[in-house]
């Protein structure tokens, strides 16, 4: 990324392979990379370290270990494995052939998923697995609604919800989205462009209202969702509220609102926040190939086609996860 700007800041540049410099670190041959809309928001606006460019984006990967520091426990060249670390600037990102990353972020990747499906799956499993289980504490038994439930993070929160016992309800756009994520465990899917979700969902849950709400999208979707959950009960956002947020709505119903964000141990430093995300993926690598997870892979492009992902996926239609290939 040469600067802040359209698609096209994001230049095929010839870089020098990394080099370990902790004795913890792994040098990791990349296969794959995972396109999500963080990568899009820090290159329209710069990264969060904009006095170091140019930068290389990406969050997630899909590799092999090629090198190992003196020190590495957990892993072995040869080892194939996927992460969610670096991106921000500062530190180089997955949008390259290789990068240095602490074996304390990484996990062992699936076996059963090409390496292009295991790009596209750390952050928004991570991002799921905490705001559904950590800050929504859902429960056996509970109803929840996800927003957007066939995008790449609403995809993966309707599984882990079911896994955890949960009734689960979603909004999508289209029918085609709607056959997707009755197939991965929603009992009742919204069509929101034709129907009002809140007295879908008032409906659904005889006038009482949801146990937990994952909001996915944002603005006006935000405030509205209060209405739809059940006095008491859980509101759980990926994003930051708009500056009109109807808080008198969720304090009226007596709502705890919580923030999912899975990049706050990358961004303020917090090594056992990361190890405990990394813990996170090694158990739903489990579960992957248990054949109860699964990941939908939408769209793939070269590395060389970067401008063209990050295209589709400010466009908003997509379904599942947008990945690079780098091979």
């Amino acid at each position: 990324m040469t600067a802040a700007g359209a698609p096209e800041v994001l230049q095929l540049q010839e870089v020098p392979i990394p080099s370990l410099q902790t004795a913890h670190q792994l040098l990791i041959r990349l296969k794959a990379a995972g396109v999500n809309p963080i990568d899009t928001k820090l290159r329209k606006r710069g990264t969060f370290y904009p006095d170091q460019m140019p930068a290389i984006l990406g969050c997630d990967g899909a590799g092999i270990v090629e090198g190992l520091g003196a020190q590495v426990q957990r892993f072995r060249v040869g080892d194939e494995v996927y992460f969610c670390n670096g991106g921000l600037g500062g530190q180089t990102g997955t949008y390259a052939e290789y990068v240095v990353v602490d074996e304390s972020v990484v996990a062992h990747k699936p076996q059963s998923l090409s390496f292009a499906a295991a790009a596209a799956a750390p952050l928004v499993l991570i991002t799921a697995w905490e705001a559904l289980y950590d800050r929504g504490r859902l429960q056996a038994g509970q109803s929840t609604l996800i927003h957007a439930g066939a995008g790449g993070v609403g995809h993966v929160a309707i599984q882990l919800a079911r896994l955890q016992g949960s009734m689960v309800s979603t909004t999508v756009s289209t029918s085609t989205k709607a056959d997707l994520v009755s197939q991965l465990g929603a009992g009742h899917v919204i069509l929101y462009k034709k129907t009002d979700f809140v007295q879908a969902i008032l409906d659904w849950t005889n006038g009482k209202g949801v146990d937990l709400a994952f909001d996915t999208v944002g603005g006006s979707t935000f405030s509205k969702t209060f209405q739809a959950v059940q006095i008491y009960g859980d509101m759980v956002t990926i994003l930051e509220p708009p500056a009109d947020a109807d808080w008198k709505t969720a304090r009226t119903r007596n709502l705890r609102v919580s923030f999912e964000l899975m990049l706050t141990p990358m961004l303020k430093g917090l090594v056992e926040e990361q190890r405990a995300q990394a813990k996170i993926l090694e158990q739903c690598a489990r579960l992957i190939d248990r054949g109860v997870l699964k990941i939908h892979l939408g769209e793939t492009f070269p590395l060389a086609d970067v401008a063209a992902a990050h295209q589709l996926l400010e466009e908003g239609s997509v379904t599942g996860k947008v990945v690079l290939l780098i091979d």
